[in-house]
């Protein structure tokens, strides 16, 4: 039964992005396919009922899972894909989280995790500017959060239906972050609950090695057509 519509995906369309990195000044642009993506990042009631397993460390079943690893979120794609009888996204080598290469099957019709132009193109949902809306309107953050995690879908959605794009958890993608520099490091979008004001903006970048789990990094997932 999904009763909070934790099952929801939403139609994206077809669409160009311009990614930057303030880091280094680099801009550079992608050109997308539509596909899909959940409307809301996945529930720690979501993960335990695919996965068996509740890694969060703080508790309930409407808050984002957090304490997951970019590995435990393509492992988590891969096992609902299983359940739903679609084909996995990930082709996945070895059980050592360190040494495991993976490989992203594109023609899967299984779910996968947003790339980041994927996710920059829908949070902005056709605007252009820092953030689709006003900022405490759509996001919980360290000015209104009281420091903690909300409940998914708590604040206004963007004009395609896509909630908590932008604070409560930061969200994996499929990205490495900058491999010469970083190696294997993935890339986090979104900004969080403990972020201020300017790391929740459509443009922000952060990186995190895939085996680490951190309190304010969950993750939502996506579907090729």
């Amino acid at each position: 039964m999904d009763v909070y519509g934790e099952n929801e995906t939403v139609p994206v369309p077809e669409g160009r992005v311009t990614l930057s990195d303030r880091r280094t000044g680099r801009k550079w642009p992608v050109e997308l396919e539509p596909y899909r993506l959940a409307a809301r990042p996945v529930t720690q009631a979501r993960y335990a009922q695919i996965t068996g397993r509740r890694p969060s460390s703080a508790h309930g079943d409407r808050l984002p899972v957090e304490s997951v690893s970019w590995w435990d979120a393509v492992r988590f794609c891969n096992t609902l894909s299983e359940q739903e009888g679609l084909r996995p996204a990930y082709r996945v080598r070895g059980d050592d989280e360190v040494e495991v290469e993976v490989e992203w099957d594109a023609s899967s019709d299984g779910y996968r995790l947003p790339t980041e132009a994927e996710w920059e193109h829908a949070c902005r949902a056709g605007t252009t500017g820092a953030r689709y809306g006003e900022l405490d309107e759509i996001a919980w953050h360290r000015g209104n959060s009281l420091e903690r995690m909300r409940e998914v879908g708590g604040r206004r959605p963007n004009s395609w239906g896509l909630y908590d794009m932008l604070g409560n958890v930061w969200e994996w993608c499929w990205d490495l972050y900058d491999p010469e520099v970083y190696g294997t490091y993935r890339v986090l979008r979104g900004g969080g609950w403990f972020d201020e004001r300017w790391s929740c903006r459509a443009s922000v970048r952060r990186r995190s090695h895939p085996t680490l789990r951190i309190d304010d990094v969950g993750f939502r997932v996506a579907r090729s057509l």
